[in-house]
């Protein structure tokens, strides 16, 4: 198959090439991959991920509070980073302060997050989670970390840089086509 037909080349109709038992499984890591080995394995591999990600259930003391999974995000920060300012917020999250704003209220009012005067800058406030529901909070995420470090901490920095990177540019592909 020349690197102009097959499946999202243009030929849509053209025939995939014969897939190997298993190529995610089979070999070394130094015997590598073909693109369209990996990318059948990640079309099937993906859905998997995400359907069990999203059948992480939410404890029972989090599941009045209407949780989306963009609060996973603004929760996985406040867990490893500890207290942020709305700033700081949108920028890890890569959305408009008044974005995070909005998220932030809406989650103090229920009690899960506080809102408290910077110690460094008493002008400035800081977002964090609050102690009450620390523990769930940190629970519900542990399972996707743990998983994230088992998969991560075999590589070595550079390995890791790569795969974030992979993961990035696939987001931005997605979100090109709309």
């Amino acid at each position: 198959m020349s690197t102009t037909e097959g499946p999202g080349r243009g030929d849509p109709d053209a025939a995939e090439p014969a897939a190997s038992a298993d190529p995610g499984a089979a070999g070394s890591p130094a015997d590598g991959l073909s693109v369209d080995d990996g990318i059948r394995t990640l079309l099937r591999l993906m859905p998997r991920m995400v359907g069990r990600a999203k059948r992480i259930r939410i404890p029972e003391e989090l599941s009045g509070f209407s949780l989306a999974p963009r609060h996973l995000s603004l929760f996985s920060y406040l867990l490893f980073d500890g207290p942020l300012s709305v700033n700081d917020l949108a920028a890890r999250l890569e959305v408009a302060p008044a974005t995070v704003s909005l998220m932030v209220s809406d989650l103090a009012k229920q009690g899960v997050l506080r809102r408290d005067a910077d110690p460094d800058d008493r002008r400035r406030a800081v977002v964090s989670i609050d102690p009450a529901h620390h523990p769930a909070i940190s629970t519900w995420l542990a399972r996707g970390a743990t998983a994230w470090r088992q998969a991560l901490a075999p590589l070595t920095p550079a390995e890791r840089r790569t795969f974030v990177t992979t993961l990035q540019t696939y987001e931005s592909a997605l979100a090109e086509d709309g």
